[in-house]
């Protein structure tokens, strides 16, 4: 350390960052008016060429007071024509939901172990994760006992939907091997 006192030393840094700005003023300010004068003369860029547009047709005098006059069977016409418009009425959303549901779309999910966060129905033709993985563990089980056919009519499915989840997709299967292997690595 010095022996200069701490409060002279940051007036220090602080004149050190004042001269800073005063340096950088000074070459950001140099021939400012130079420069300037530069960027003005310089040539500026030409704009694209127009399209050619042709001149406005003068049309015949005949025609210029035929689209002046009024033709009155025209307007007679206009006149008879009678537009009547109504608002569609006024549908209230029910309060169960921002998306209007219909019963008989869902059916009532199986129950599983999360409690609360239990999905409580599911769409006829879909299946949450937790009966997903229920239906292809009973199936790998006892696929005797749960069959296709059967799976299809207990979770309301197409049965070729469960064929194909039943050959594409295997339960988990949880293997724990014995540490007895000599070769495995010790813990410290």
């Amino acid at each position: 350390g010095s022996n200069v006192p701490r409060s002279v030393r940051k007036w220090g840094s602080a004149r050190a960052g004042m001269m800073g700005a005063r340096v950088t003023r000074v070459f950001r300010h140099f021939n400012l008016e130079n420069r300037a004068h530069r960027e003005i003369g310089k040539a500026k860029p030409t704009t694209a060429p127009r399209h050619p547009v042709a001149a406005t047709q003068d049309y015949p005098d005949q025609f210029q007071e035929e689209i002046k006059k009024k033709n009155e069977h025209l307007h007679g016409l206009l006149k008879e024509v009678y537009v009547d418009s109504r608002d569609p009425p006024v549908t209230v959303k029910s309060s169960g939901g921002s998306l209007p549901s219909k019963k008989e779309e869902h059916r009532l999910a199986k129950t599983g172990q999360l409690g609360l966060l239990d999905v409580k129905t599911v769409p006829k033709g879909k299946i949450s994760i937790i009966e997903a993985l229920t239906l292809l563990t009973n199936h790998h089980r006892s696929p005797n006992e749960w069959t296709a056919e059967k799976i299809a009519n207990e979770y309301s499915l197409e049965l070729k939907d469960v064929t194909a989840l039943l050959t594409h997709f295997i339960p988990f299967s949880v293997e724990i091997f014995p540490p007895g292997d000599k070769k495995a690595i010790q813990p410290r």
